[in-house]
């Protein structure tokens, strides 16, 4: 539905600088970890821990914030969770000890879960049909471009100032959006279900073939899309030996073709139709991987693939989450909050078994694997999801 309220671009952007927030600190530890460690006299594999405490949390609550959305009102729990969100990186700048920092993390990761599947909520409330899978791709693609530049940006500010700069720089950035928020609050509509159950919605969704298939699309797309991305910045570093710095400039292809692909989903979808968005958009990637395993020693076409793959998962993503918009319309945030578990808890996956790849085999490898798993996805979509 229409909301006369608020312009709507204004609202995308709103979200989008929230995302772009969240996407950017759920890396932000990686960087800076050496230096986490060696300021808290622990050892690496300790410090690693700062990670787990995080994307646990971040994992879980992205199931319980959908339904509490629903229940209590979309902007209501996404206003208070950005508050608490910002509070608790701030927060992690007051660090002293690896107990503390994790319990810290952790509040970090509990709040920061909100923001994806609520925002996909908000757009699928805010927006008709037709406009959705545009507004989709633009936020994504705006949040993306934080995960995209997260390495570079934590990097920088722990080079120039220490670890403890970086998160007191992502509190003062996330007072962005938490401000706007509540600027806007009272222009933003949000519908409410008191009615509406923690578990129950997920059994509806899952018990219908329709929304089953589409979420197992998802959790594939998160698997191979982001266990392959994950695994870029160590490749760069491996071949061309770039610091953080440089190595996030690359990774920012894949942010600036998301934001860029986001734009044009919508059209393209409206034009073409979804279902060959979405193939379209699992091509992309697959020939990404392709192009980094046999030509990542080409510097132009190694920035190439990790575009591409940007392009990929952009054109992927935003079908397949504007498909969900429509599965629950009463029960919207639990039907984004699981597509945002499925995407997440995939791209945790994906990391794992890469990291057994690269161990059985060798870090180049992960690529071809994954390039040609995507295109066994491809047809996967093609039996499983076919009115789109």
């Amino acid at each position: 539905m229409g909301n006369k309220n608020i312009n709507k671009n204004s609202i995308i952007i709103l979200l989008g600088l929230a995302g772009f927030i969240v996407m950017a600190d759920n890396w932000v530890v990686s960087p800076i970890l050496p230096a986490v460690a060696q300021n808290l006299n622990i050892d690496i594999a300790k410090a690693g821990l700062l990670i787990t405490a995080y994307m646990i949390p971040f994992g879980i609550f992205q199931i319980i914030f959908g339904p509490l959305a629903d229940r209590y009102g979309k902007k209501q729990v996404i206003t208070c969770s950005i508050i608490m969100f910002t509070i608790a990186t701030g927060l992690c700048a007051l660090g002293s000890s690896l107990t503390n920092l994790a319990i810290y993390r952790g509040l970090t990761g509990i709040f920061a879960a909100s923001v994806m599947p609520i925002s996909l909520a908000l757009i699928g409330d805010i927006f008709p049909m037709e406009e959705r899978q545009q507004a989709i791709g633009t936020f994504m693609g705006i949040s993306f471009l934080g995960q995209g530049l997260s390495m570079a940006i934590g990097g920088t500010i722990a080079y120039f100032l220490n670890w403890r700069g970086v998160f007191i720089a992502y509190a003062v950035l996330s007072l962005i959006p938490t401000i706007l928020l509540i600027a806007n609050y009272k222009k933003i509509s949000s519908e409410k279900n008191p009615n509406s159950k923690i578990l129950k919605p997920y059994f509806i969704l899952l018990s219908n073939y329709k929304s089953l298939f589409t979420y197992f699309i998802v959790l594939l797309e998160g698997i191979f899309i982001v266990g392959s991305f994950s695994y870029t910045g160590s490749y760069i570093a491996k071949i061309y030996n770039f610091n953080y710095f440089s190595i996030g400039m690359i990774l920012t292809a894949f942010g600036i073709m998301s934001v860029i692909g986001g734009r044009l989903s919508g059209k393209l979808a409206n034009k073409l139709g979804q279902k060959k968005v979405l193939s379209l958009g699992l091509i992309f990637a697959s020939v990404a991987d392709i192009i980094i395993f046999y030509f990542g020693s080409n510097i132009y076409l190694l920035v190439l693939g990790v575009g591409l793959l940007g392009l990929g998962f952009i054109l992927t993503h935003s079908t397949l989450l504007t498909r969900a918009t429509g599965f629950a319309q009463k029960a919207r945030g639990a039907a984004m909050s699981l597509v945002a578990f499925c995407f997440m808890g995939g791209g945790g996956v994906g990391t794992a078994i890469g990291g057994k790849i690269i161990v059985s085999y060798s870090l180049n490898s992960i690529f071809i694997i994954y390039g040609l798993a995507l295109l066994v996805t491809l047809v996967l979509s093609f039996l499983l999801i076919r009115d789109v």
